[in-house]
């Protein structure tokens, strides 16, 4: 028989202790995924206040009167280090909160850890939307990046560790879908309060609405079995099984190995921070950090901060550049349901692969398009048929993020851990992310001037690194249990000779 946490050799999982789709884990986990909101709510809702009138006239008045240059070259409009600082703050908090959430998570639970994240972008959502100078906006983002960090670092683990291993992935790409929804609902708000005065503080300070939403959400439902067997509420993790599993299920057999699990993670008693170095745990290590730092060189946080200013730049209007960023989220929203739909029939790998193509072909060709409407030098004005046809290959570039980088890089890192490090990967994954934005969302403007057209190849080259590491490094991983996830190292090709044959939690 092979030892826990193994797959045989046949590759099939060596526990199925059965359930179904019940209304209780639809529900829990359509609330849990609700708090993506937050997250889209400011990624959409950043670049469209930076682009009002009124908004950049009260506190960045330098980035107005470049703006309005009509010697200006069409890349370098909106070049700002401070106006980058205001988008990108948020990240640097972020980063800090995703390595304290680790800890976090694993004492008070991934419920608790949501509903902390929901009150503290609350508060900054209310700073913000009552800011009279800089240092206010910026206190605002901080606080909305630490709710952020502590919400991406405990959604994605409480969806995983509730659904069904069969439907695993389905379930996860709602967190996903939610971000869609912020980000779309935050661009149409951007689009009807530009032109009112006060449209950028209304924007930013309803970012409470979302935050109250999801927190309310998060304060009504039971925290997920594994959560509650680690923290000894063994009855409370019972009765969630009973909930969330429905009839035919082998509830005892899961409790059983979940307190196996708990109890063999504890006798280790070791600092998940120096366990997860073990290079018995190099693969998921590896994958914690290249999957979350290969979702954003794709650009997609880049093109949705600064979509509206792209648009503009590249010379739509104020009005259309604003519907060309809620068209570019919509169809990102749409492309999220296709991976809910197939993801755990095709898998992982053939999703990431066959998006990471889609995205290569649109990069390359919105450089070429560029490249011919404005010259080398970006110096020429675009037409506004050339306009539209980077409004539709970046379109189709959303496209393919949204049903597989996208909600793919949520799930990989919340379901490859053992329950011992579980939190701690998933901390180090957020972080990476968080890191890896702010490192690019402070540059990508000054790099849009300086590089024009070449700044879509650096992504593009990305792009094609990181679909390339998927198709030699990353092993399947749909329909396979938690508990039973060491096994898919074991059997590939590289990852196998870090791996022991024996597997302790």
């Amino acid at each position: 028989m092979a030892p826990v946490g193994v797959l045989p050799a046949t590759g099939g999982p060596t526990k199925d202790f059965g359930g179904r789709i019940t209304s209780s884990v639809v529900v829990t986990c359509v609330v849990a995924a609700s708090s993506g909101l937050i997250f889209g709510y400011d990624i959409g809702i950043s670049g469209g206040v930076t682009t009002m009138e009124p908004f950049l006239k009260k506190f960045f008045p330098s980035v107005l009167r470049q703006a309005g240059a009509a010697e200006t070259n069409i890349y370098c409009q909106y070049d700002s280090q401070l106006l980058t600082a205001f988008t990108s703050s948020l990240y640097i908090a972020g980063l800090v909160a995703s390595l304290v959430a680790s800890r976090v998570t694993a004492a008070l639970g991934r419920k608790n850890t949501m509903v902390l994240g929901g009150l503290t972008f609350f508060a900054g959502g209310a700073i913000n939307g009552g800011a009279v100078n800089v240092a206010m906006l910026i206190l605002g983002r901080i606080l909305l990046g630490l709710g952020v960090g502590f919400t991406n670092q405990a959604a994605p683990l409480y969806l995983s560790e509730v659904a069904p291993a069969k439907w695993r992935g389905a379930f996860n790409t709602g967190f996903q879908f939610f971000i869609g929804i912020g980000v779309v609902a935050s661009n149409f708000l951007n689009f009807f309060l530009s032109k009112h005065p006060w449209g950028w503080r209304l924007s930013l300070g309803l970012a409470v609405v979302p935050a109250a939403i999801m927190t309310l959400g998060a304060a009504l439902i039971s925290d997920t079995p594994s959560s509650l067997v680690e923290r000894g509420r063994l009855r409370d993790a019972k009765q969630s099984l009973i909930r969330i599993r429905g009839a035919g299920a082998d509830v005892e057999g899961e409790l059983d190995d979940l307190v196996r699990s708990v109890g063999a993670a504890k006798a280790a008693d070791r600092e998940p921070f120096v366990t997860i170095l073990e290079r018995r745990h190099r693969p998921q290590l590896v994958m914690a950090v290249a999957i979350p730092f290969f979702q954003q060189v794709t650009g997609i946080n880049i093109i949705a901060f600064y979509a509206p200013v792209l648009f503009q730049s590249i010379g739509f209007g104020k009005d259309s550049a604003l519907i060309s960023s809620t068209i570019l989220g919509v169809v990102n929203l749409g492309a999220i349901l296709v991976s809910t739909a197939v993801v755990d029939r095709y898998g992982r790998r053939f999703l990431f692969v066959a998006g990471g193509l889609q995205m290569l072909v649109c990069k390359l060709a919105v450089a070429a398009v560029l490249v011919a409407g404005t010259g080398a030098s970006g110096t020429e004005h675009i037409s506004k048929e050339l306009a539209v046809a980077v409004l539709i290959l970046l379109c189709t570039y959303g496209a393919g993020f949204g049903w597989s980088w996208g909600p793919l890089s949520w799930l990989i890192p919340s379901e490859i851990f053992p329950i011992k490090i579980r939190t701690t990967g998933q901390g180090i994954s957020q972080a990476v992310n968080f890191a890896t934005t702010f490192a690019l969302s402070q540059s990508f403007l000054a790099m849009l001037c300086h590089l024009k057209y070449g700044a879509f190849l650096f992504y593009a080259g990305w792009i094609a690194t990181m679909t390339l590491f998927v198709m030699l490094f990353l092993p399947e991983t749909k329909g396979i249990p938690l508990d039973s996830m060491q096994g898919i190292w074991e059997q590939h090709w590289y990852w196998r000779r870090f791996v022991s044959t024996t597997v302790s939690a």
